[in-house]
């Protein structure tokens, strides 16, 4: 077995895709206001609005990205305006990890393993 997709459900489909559209540096061709597919390879990423209420406090989950350099990414999100939990930081098992809020604060982890670690 194996996760499927992901999906963030928000009240505004088009302010989050095009946020993670831009985040990403993706286009999907979509202007849907109710679902759209951001990544369609193994795990899909969609944005959706089941038509409920949210209240922009997800506590519950996070996602984690894992990108070539997470200093470049940091830099993109600061342009992008995005809410830092964690500036970028090297860990004791050498991976670079940061912590960002999306415009829907949920919590997003990018992450890089630098090969000179």
């Amino acid at each position: 077995m194996k996760i499927g997709e992901v999906c963030l459900c928000t009240n505004d489909v088009l302010r989050l895709a095009a946020f993670y559209k831009q985040l990403l540096g993706i286009e999907n061709g979509s202007e849907d206001e109710i679902h759209q597919f951001l990544i369609t390879e193994e795990t899909a990423l969609t944005i959706y609005n089941d038509g409920s209420t949210k209240n922009d406090r997800n506590r519950n989950i996070c996602l984690a990205f894992t990108v070539d350099d997470v200093e470049k990414e940091y830099e993109k999100l600061l342009d992008l305006g995005a809410k830092i939990i964690e500036k970028p930081v090297r860990r004791h098992w050498g991976a670079v990890s940061m912590s960002f809020y999306d415009p829907d604060n949920n919590v997003i982890f990018f992450r890089s393993f630098p090969k000179n670690s």
